[in-house]
């Protein structure tokens, strides 16, 4: 048991260790003598990884896992690119809406959770936080994976604590258009669910964190989807299953391991993340409803003004347009 608690103090602490690394050190008593008392180790150890509270201070980064080799090859399958177009300030704070979803989100993944495209020299002295769903952090050896990589949780909890206890040079990105983004995406479409999505418009404002901005070209190439009208059975269906589920159920499909066939293996479409001018955002603890749309309209407008800007250097045409629902 002093085993368990000292893995459990050094988690609070920030050494590095988990829950699940004090397995090794759990006694091996005689069976059955001891059984109750090692399912009591258990016991207390499965009811640890719920409520440790360092899954709301943003995980534990590890500079080492962001820097695998592994996230070369993943970064040059596709290939990822990351653009800085502005600096970024280490005094400030700043909200990241990453647009658009896709399938799986891999430019979010490579750009912010990995050091792959070097985010970390393009943008000196900020620390991205990319948010998902909180879900994920229930599983023991995927939420240390997750963890790893400065993935967090994307609850108001987490967000409020690395915006506002975790000193400054925070940069939470946030997958604005979620799930019901993901239902939309398809090769060739530039549509992203943003209309009703202002709570992070709020957050903002409460942390006084600067709005930023952030378009994947190609994102939504990797995977070809079976796309339902609204309206029909089949959309209404994976709408109830979202709200079910947490996640979208999308008909979609790639290639083959090994060949052209179809499989889950993505396409290998380039993606390339253009991060955005920041939108100074000032401190409001208490945001009125006309404040918020004015911060919303002004970062739909810079959205829209990045992918305008950007859209004809990574193959689309300039009479293509986003389509913002």
């Amino acid at each position: 048991m002093k085993t368990i608690l000292a893995a459990y103090s050094g988690a609070l602490k920030g050494t590095g260790y988990s829950i699940l690394s004090s397995l090794q050190d759990l006694p091996s008593p005689p069976w059955p003598a001891l059984r109750s008392k090692m399912e009591k180790h258990l016991q207390v150890i499965a009811v640890l990884q719920w409520v440790i509270s360092f899954l709301t201070m943003g995980g534990r980064r590890s500079s080492w896992v962001r820097n695998w080799t592994v996230w070369t090859y993943f970064r040059d399958y596709f290939p990822i690119r990351l653009i800085k177009t502005h600096n970024l300030l280490p005094s400030r704070n700043y909200i990241f809406g990453y647009h658009p979803h896709g399938i799986f989100s891999f430019g979010a993944f490579c750009n912010f959770g990995t050091e792959a495209t070097g985010f970390s020299k393009k943008f000196p002295g900020i620390k991205p936080s990319l948010a998902t769903l909180a879900g994920n952090f229930r599983m023991p050896i995927l939420r240390d994976y997750l963890m790893s990589g400065g993935i967090c949780p994307v609850t108001r909890n987490s967000i409020d604590y690395l915006l506002s206890q975790n000193g400054t040079g925070n940069a939470v990105v946030i997958v604005v258009g979620g799930a019901a983004e993901s239902l939309d995406c398809a090769p060739g479409m530039n549509s992203v669910t943003l209309n009703n999505r202002k709570g992070f418009v709020r957050l903002a404002l409460q942390q006084g964190s600067d709005l930023v901005p952030v378009y994947s070209f190609g994102e939504n190439n990797v995977y070809k989807q079976v796309i339902f009208e609204e309206g029909t059975w089949c959309r209404l269906a994976q709408k109830r299953l979202q709200k079910i589920l947490g996640f979208a159920p999308c008909l979609f499909h790639g290639c083959g391991l090994f060949s052209d066939s179809w499989g889950m293996v993505p396409y290998n479409k380039p993606i390339t993340t253009i991060v955005g001018e920041p939108i100074t955002v000032p401190k409001v603890e208490e945001p009125t409803r006309d404040m918020v749309e004015l911060y919303h309209a002004m970062y739909i407008k810079s959205l829209r003004s990045l992918f305008d800007k950007y859209k004809t250097r990574f193959g689309l045409k300039e009479s293509d347009i986003l389509h913002i629902q």
